[in-house]
C-alpha cells in the first residue's frame, strides 16, 4: 500500500502533471463540466422547461466533440468523459421533453408544421 502511495505522490509532483495542470487540455474540460451538471440538476425539473431544439443541438455537439476528445493526440480522456456524461444527460432530456410533448409522431409533426409556416 505505501509503495502505492508513494508513487502516486510522486507521479502528483511531477513536471508533466504540473504542466498538464497548467494547459487547456486540462482546464477546457473542467470549464466544460457546467453543462451536464446543469442537464443532471434539471432532471427533477418540470418538462415543459425544456427547450427541444437546445437538447438536440447539445446531443449532437457532445457527440462531436466526444469523437474529437478521442481522437486528437494525445487522447483527452477527461474531456471526452465530460462529452459521454453530457450526451446521457441531453438523451434523458431529450426523452422527457418528447414524452412531455405527446410522443415522437406528434414532436415531429409540429416541426414540420412550424418549418413551413413563414417565420413572424
Amino acid at each position: 500500500m505505501s509503495s502505492w502511495v508513494s508513487n502516486l505522490t510522486q507521479r502528483l509532483g511531477s513536471k508533466e502533471f504540473r504542466s498538464y495542470l497548467m494547459s487547456t487540455h486540462f482546464w477546457g474540460p473542467v470549464a466544460n463540466w457546467g453543462i451536464p451538471l446543469s442537464a443532471i440538476a434539471d432532471f427533477s425539473a418540470s418538462p415543459e422547461k425544456i427547450s427541444g431544439k437546445m437538447t438536440g443541438a447539445l446531443t449532437l455537439y457532445s457527440m462531436l466533440f466526444m469523437r474529437f476528445a478521442w481522437m486528437v493526440q494525445p487522447r483527452n480522456y477527461l474531456l471526452f468523459a465530460c462529452h459521454a456524461t453530457n450526451e446521457a444527460a441531453q438523451l434523458v432530456q431529450l426523452y422527457r421533453f418528447v414524452d412531455y410533448n405527446g410522443g415522437i409522431g406528434k414532436v415531429l409533426q409540429n416541426t414540420v408544421k412550424s418549418i413551413k409556416e413563414p417565420a413572424k
